[in-house]
């Protein structure tokens, strides 16, 4: 009996269970209290260059479940009326009058800046990473996540979240080998609808390039469930109508 407990003790332990807390369990709670399942919302995106020059993008965006996401350029002008679409590793770009949409990759950016378009139509980070190891500190969790597949755009994440809240803090962006590629900040906390309280603005900056930033800034978030047809090919020139 007690070689048994003492097995069972260490096993927890090597599944990364700690303080009581199952690490898969746990992400997907951080996913949920990050965003609904499903939902609509809002955001802006701002570009900052070294010498202080900005350009502003504002997007509508629609996810379902757990890999269905697009979204509509609302601004600049020069902009309106792309939409990007993302089925789980795979993504479009649409530009009015060009034609049929075109691939797009996770690490390319649609609108430049240190958001690459991984970052701009974000899905669950369950969905993409698995938890390798969690540890607890200072009245904050850290996950350190591995990605289920090649596909996604970063191989690991170290992400930090606040323990009571269960909301990232701070998540920095790796390669295979560990290489910083880049860090996110979660900040200002605010009340959306529907008991939506999250992070309303995050962060980025990078290594890999010195003195530019990019700053997403969420005005609305609310649950909302559409049809599967939304999350299609042919229904990107119409997102619109779904405003």
């Amino acid at each position: 009996m007690k070689r048994f407990l003492t097995v069972f003790i260490v096993s927890l332990f090597a599944a990364g269970y700690a303080g009581g807390e199952n690490p898969d369990r746990l992400l997907l709670e951080i996913d949920r209290n990050l965003n609904p399942e499903s939902y609509e919302s809002y955001k802006k995106i701002i570009n900052i260059e070294p010498d202080g020059r900005r350009k502003e993008y504002i997007l509508f965006n629609l996810k379902k479940g757990k890999d269905k996401i697009i979204a509509l350029f609302l601004s600049p002008a020069s902009d309106r009326g792309r939409s990007t679409l993302r089925l789980g590793d795979n993504m479009w770009l649409y530009v009015p009058n060009v034609g049929k949409p075109i691939r797009i990759t996770s690490l390319q950016s649609v609108i430049g800046g240190v958001f690459n378009n991984a970052d701009i139509l974000a899905l669950d980070y369950s969905a993409e990473y698995k938890v390798e190891k969690l540890e607890t500190r200072n009245g904050e969790y850290l996950l350190h996540l591995k990605a289920r597949n090649r596909s996604v755009a970063y191989d690991r994440l170290r992400l930090w979240a606040d323990r009571g809240r269960k909301i990232p803090i701070k998540i920095e962006c790796l390669t295979e080998k560990n290489m910083l590629i880049k860090t996110i900040y979660f900040k200002k906390i605010k009340n959306f609808s529907g008991g939506i309280v999250r992070p309303s603005v995050i962060e980025t900056e990078s290594p890999l390039y010195k003195g530019y930033r990019s700053i997403m800034i969420f005005s609305k978030i609310r649950k909302r469930v559409v049809g599967n047809e939304v999350f299609t090919l042919t229904f990107m020139p119409r997102v619109g109508s779904l405003r």
